[in-house]
């Protein structure tokens, strides 16, 4: 019995074992063993309480069994992908389920174990074609048709599987079980590469709820720089090198326009840094990209960026950020190619020595002729030949003993042992082509089931998508037929909503918005792809509930009001008078400052996971003694650069009674943030029209004959 069958048989005696408790999809090399279907002893004694969905060979055996004979189902095993190339789980013919499952009769999944052959039969455009040339062959002579062949359409791309194809053409699937972060670092910690880059992928809907804290701990990231010139750029841990770049993706979501977009970097910044917390205080923060794989926005740049990096590229996000919509843009893909092409345009003349000994001590040198000596290529073509085939030969001799002894040492050190150390969380890579199947986009979350791993540059580096971590899971309150409905595909153009006292706001009936501030009026922006209703605070709440039947849709399951708790009481604490008071706070107008206006206008941004944000906005009335002093110029001498006496700010951490206050009721009181205000309202009244987005105006022809007829008269 071979030795992978013995091997095998030891560690299908152990998978059910609760140590090693992690999901197939993400442990793919425990169980990819050949020739396994020859051991029906292993088959017999295996454990009952396996899933069917663990085991690739075996248990398709047995569960398929009924339909097709196991004679059929090996040879088609090992003729389909190792990996589906829309999710990455892997192939298997067991569970129907389950991630990665093909059905053979399938007419995609036909037409590739067949090699493509379907598309080679002869039509009757062929035999047109063909009788044509023949009845010019017979008339012009030196011509002939024997070589004449159809061009053969090349359809053998791997097919996804039987969920792949249901979400991509019908949006029908389950979602995969989340991963965790130690699964992710146990991945991340099996990369090949000397040199990695994590991409921290941040959806920009509800930024930054989908921060992961405590990434650079978790995975042993290179420390952010600090603002000390003498800072490190890098450091290595266990012999390897990881940083991080945060990217902002969809930003298409925030505004109309990339340079709108540009001009919130400072924002997002600031946003970031707050959510790093203390860690966040002192560090340079230069490693953020707002990116937009929709609109196309920096992802140029970032693909350059990958393909000069080279090495391991990690895509690390939760679930719905936009980690494969984003890895179709910034993949460098047709580069190997041209990889090729610059090594071989290369003309620097090269001098390479090879030598290398034969079992009787006989040394064989080897010099290849530079590229400049074409003149003796001629006259010494043979005596290179005969060279060149016996380094060849020699080279080819110490492989295979060098090769030998590495087999043994392995199966010297691998011998049948008890542990679980042949097992890896990393997939194997597949070949490297110019243009490869791309992860498949749904807005269901998790779509990805296992990292999917894609090479360029001939080896120089690799872009690895990893599954999303879990976000939260408000779609399990909501009906199945709305949950797509949570999902921001497009930018917002929200109404301005006007919160009366004793009113609240409703966003998809079961999520409400109460402000508590009594004779405070806030306006609304709701930034979300559900509905937002404005009513009575006692209609909203008996429509949360289901208690009340109105015209007002409650998406979420019946069971939901059950579990409706107060997510927290925000304050609108920022204040965003100079933005929002218009021409009397502008420099171009009235220009007075903000401290000497008798009222201030305050804001929040409230934040639902993987949802959207709603902007509240509220002016509020200052107190006699709130109010700033008349600036007046000091007294004494003042130099060129007057000095002026105000006010200084006074940051506090206590909260203000001034600030007006809202509460926000949502399932399980989850799923709910807040954060400095986008003022993303701003962006979008202010949009730019065409007419100045195409720069200059044209110049007024407007008399333009009369004045060349006078200057013409006139010369």
């Amino acid at each position: 019995m071979s030795r992978s069958v013995k091997l095998a048989g030891r560690l299908l005696r152990q998978v059910w074992n609760p140590v090693a408790d992690l999901p197939v999809f993400l442990c793919p090399g425990i169980l990819r063993f050949p020739s396994l279907s020859t051991s029906s002893r292993l088959q017999e004694s295996r454990p009952q309480r396996l899933q069917a969905s663990q085991q690739r060979h075996i248990s398709s055996i047995t569960s398929a069994a009924a339909t097709v004979s196991p004679k059929v189902l090996v040879p088609l095993l090992e003729k389909l992908p190792q990996q589906c190339p829309g999710c990455g789980a892997l192939s298997q013919i067991a569970d129907k389920d389950s991630p990665g499952f093909y059905t053979p009769t399938r007419k995609s999944i036909r037409r590739y174990l067949e090699g493509g052959s379907s598309s080679s039969k002869k039509s009757a455009e062929d035999e047109i074609v063909r009788a044509a040339l023949e009845n010019v062959a017979s008339v012009e002579t030196g011509m002939s048709v024997a070589d004449f062949s159809a061009p053969i359409k090349d359809d053998t791309s791997p097919p996804v599987c039987d969920r792949c194809h249901k979400l991509k053409h019908h949006e029908i699937g389950a979602s995969i079980h989340h991963p965790s972060i130690q699964s992710i670092q146990d991945t991340i910690f099996e990369s090949p590469f000397k040199y990695n880059h994590v991409y921290h992928v941040i959806d920009a809907a509800d930024f930054p709820m989908s921060f992961i804290p405590g990434l650079h701990k978790l995975l042993n990231l290179t420390p952010q720089r600090s603002l000390n010139r003498r800072s490190k750029t890098g450091r290595f841990y266990h012999g390897k090198k990881t940083e991080v770049s945060f990217i902002i993706t969809r930003s298409d979501l925030l505004a109309p326009v990339k340079t709108q977009v540009d001009s919130m970097m400072p924002y997002l910044r600031s946003v970031l840094r707050d959510a790093l917390g203390r860690s966040g205080k002192d560090v340079r923060l230069g490693n953020i990209r707002c990116v937009s794989a929709r609109q196309a926005w920096w992802t140029k740049e970032l693909k350059e960026e990958i393909w000069k990096r080279g090495g391991g590229g990690w895509m690390v996000g939760k679930v719905n950020v936009g980690k494969s919509r984003l890895f179709h843009d910034i993949f460098p893909k047709g580069r190997s190619e041209k990889a090729k092409s610059l090594k071989k345009n290369n003309t620097t003349p090269i001098t390479i020595k090879l030598e290398s000994r034969l079992e009787g001590g006989q040394s064989i040198g080897w010099t290849p002729i530079e590229s400049d000596a074409t003149e003796h290529v001629e006259n010494a073509e043979e005596a290179t030949e005969v060279e060149a085939l016996a380094a060849s030969e020699a080279t080819n001799q110490i492989a295979e003993a060098e090769a030998l002894e590495t087999s043994e040492a392995f199966e010297e050190d691998h011998e049948l042992s008890d542990s679980l150390d042949t097992s890896t969380l990393l997939p194997p890579a597949p070949p490297e082509i110019d243009y490869p199947a791309m992860p498949l986009v749904s807005s269901l979350p998790g779509t990805t089931a296992s990292p999917i791993r894609l090479s360029f540059g001939n080896g120089k580096g690799e872009l690895i998508d990893l599954p999303g971590l879990s976000r939260g899971d408000l779609e399990n309150y909501v009906q199945p037929q709305c949950r797509p409905t949570l999902v921001m595909k497009t930018r917002i153009v929200p109404t301005q909503q006007v919160i009366k006292p004793g009113q609240s706001i409703l966003l998809g009936g079961f999520i409400r918005i109460t402000p508590t501030t009594p004779d405070v009026i806030v306006l609304g922006y709701a930034f979300t792809p559900i509905h937002s209703h404005l009513t009575s605070t006692d209609k909203a709440i008996a429509t949360q509930m289901h208690t009340r039947e109105s015209n007002v849709e409650n998406i979420s399951l019946p069971e939901t009001a059950k579990t409706i708790a107060l997510a927290g009481t925000f304050y609108l604490k920022w204040d965003v008078t100079r933005e929002r008071a218009g021409p009397i706070t502008s420099r171009v107008a009235v220009n007075i400052k903000p401290d000497r206006l008798p009222y201030r206008i305050l804001s929040t941004d409230i934040l639902i996971e993987g949802c959207g944000w709603v902007e509240l906005v509220a002016q509020v009335r200052k107190k006699p003694g709130e109010m700033a002093p008349v600036v007046k110029r000091c007294e004494g001498r003042q130099d060129e650069h007057e000095r002026w006496l105000t006010e200084p700010e006074h940051d506090s951490e206590e909260i203000d009674p001034s600030w007006p206050s809202v509460e926000v009721f949502s399932p399980e009181g989850k799923f709910i943030a807040s954060r400095r205000p986008m003022n993303a309202w701003l962006h979008i009244e202010r949009k730019p029209t065409k007419g100045k987005l195409q720069g200059r105006p044209r110049k007024s022809m407007k008399g333009a004959k009369k004045n060349e007829k006078r200057r013409r008269a006139e010369a």
